[in-house]
């Protein structure tokens, strides 16, 4: 057990160490931090907000300005609609020379017509509250043009009351699928890269040592099967320190920077009622579809001498890999489908899909726990399949650039 942890203990360490491994980790963690921050980057680098929600109106009639303004408070708009004097040519010449955000040109003929002119046309903020207000501007003119008062207009624009019923028993309502969606497809995207981060790291940490010949020192006074275990227990141990590491620095970063998890895109996402339950089974499954892969990569990397042959060698695995996602995202909006039910059970495809279900339905708690079971027997098979492969692959050298060769490495492990 003692060459165990030595080898656990160096290929956690030697990767912890790598200039790739720290770059990556640091980037992200900054990420996290300058997303947070974003609105209030972009706001200083605004300039006053007084400047931005001032609106120059040119008011033809004199009295369509005002009543813009009344249609921009009751939307809620912090906008406010100024009557200017200047002229469009010198507006245009104030845009351009940035004492002026925007202007809008007003006109009432037999219909209200605007023109809203701003220096350009790719800003977040390009006039859409403005359109909204003008729209309703041009209702409430037309109203009164008709003699309609604003209880008859309340009310011919009241909206119908529709209601989403669902007669599945495992169908959320569409406000908690709505809740759902985003923190599931965050979760899949990192269960995804994790699977494809690591045990491809443990392929290229396997074929690296039998390209420098430490592998032939190791397996002389360590078993290739304990070996291989350490290397993926390693590694794993990596994985799971560099997500907690992601996951705390993106909690620090929001509550750092004073974001309501209630608001704003957070609400979209749900992390403001968020589900235990759902963080302990992207865990779960995160392990789960860690092992899996990663007794896959290990396998696969003993039969290569070089890390220039391990890509081509991982390709099936990135290919179950690639399915998995495919499924899963294009699950989320169909979650319920035959073919996300029947895939959420099949071990290659379950730490994506089954999660997938387990957060956007309240399906029964057997069929998580079934799917688990399959894949913990899934793992079994093949670390017994696996570690027959590393010992005798271990032992190849020379160009293998074929899943042939695992028949190649049985045999000679069996004759070691």
């Amino acid at each position: 057990m003692h060459s165990f942890w030595i080898i656990f203990k160096q290929a956690f360490m030697t990767k912890a160490k790598t200039k790739s491994f720290i770059i990556t980790t640091v980037i992200v963690a900054a990420a996290f931090f300058l997303m947070a921050n974003l609105p209030n980057i972009i706001e200083a680098f605004q300039g006053s907000e007084e400047e931005e929600n001032v609106l120059h109106v040119l008011d033809e009639s004199g009295n369509l300005a005002e009543a813009l303004q009344q249609q921009l408070q009751a939307a809620g708009s912090d906008m406010q609609a100024m009557p200017t004097d200047l002229s469009e040519d010198e507006l245009k010449a104030g845009i351009s020379e940035g004492t002026i955000e925007a202007y809008l040109v007003l006109k009432q003929n037999e219909q209200l017509s605007a023109r809203y002119v701003s220096e350009s046309a790719n800003e977040m903020n390009s006039g859409a509250d403005i359109e909204q207000a003008v729209q309703s501007l041009q209702t409430a003119l037309t109203a009164e043009t008709m003699g309609l008062d604003a209880n008859e207009v309340s009310q011919l624009f009241l909206p119908a009351a529709f209601e989403r019923e669902a007669v599945s028993e495992s169908s959320k309502s569409q406000e908690e699928l709505s809740q759902a969606r985003g923190l599931v497809y965050i979760l899949i995207m990192l269960i995804y890269i994790a699977v494809i981060y690591y045990p491809n790291m443990i392929a290229m940490e396997v074929a690296n040592e039998k390209s420098s010949r430490v592998m032939e020192i190791l397996i002389s006074s360590v078993s290739p099967v304990k070996h291989m275990f350490a290397k993926i227990a390693g590694i794993g141990t990596l994985g799971i320190l560099q997500m907690l590491v992601f996951g705390l620095s993106g909690y620090v970063a929001i509550k750092t920077a004073g974001t309501d998890l209630s608001e704003g895109a957070f609400s979209v996402f749900g992390f403001s009622d968020v589900k235990i339950s759902t963080f302990l089974f992207a865990v779960l499954f995160f392990l789960l579809g860690y092992f899996l892969y990663a007794v896959l990569a290990a396998l696969l990397g003993s039969l290569v001498s070089r890390t220039e042959d391990v890509q081509q060698l991982m390709l099936p695995m990135m290919f179950l890999i690639i399915i998995a996602s495919f499924i899963a995202f294009s699950g989320i909006g169909v979650p319920e489908a035959g073919f996300v039910t029947v895939s959420s059970f099949i071990p290659f495809f379950a730490p994506l899909v089954m999660f997938l279900r387990v957060g956007m339905l309240d399906i029964p708690l057997w069929e998580p726990l079934l799917s688990i079971a399959i894949m913990l027997a899934t793992i079994g098979i093949l670390g017994w399949f696996g570690a027959r492969v590393y010992r005798g692959g271990v032992l190849m050298y020379g160009s293998s650039q074929s899943l042939k060769d695992i028949r190649k490495a049985i045999r000679l492990g069996e004759n070691k």
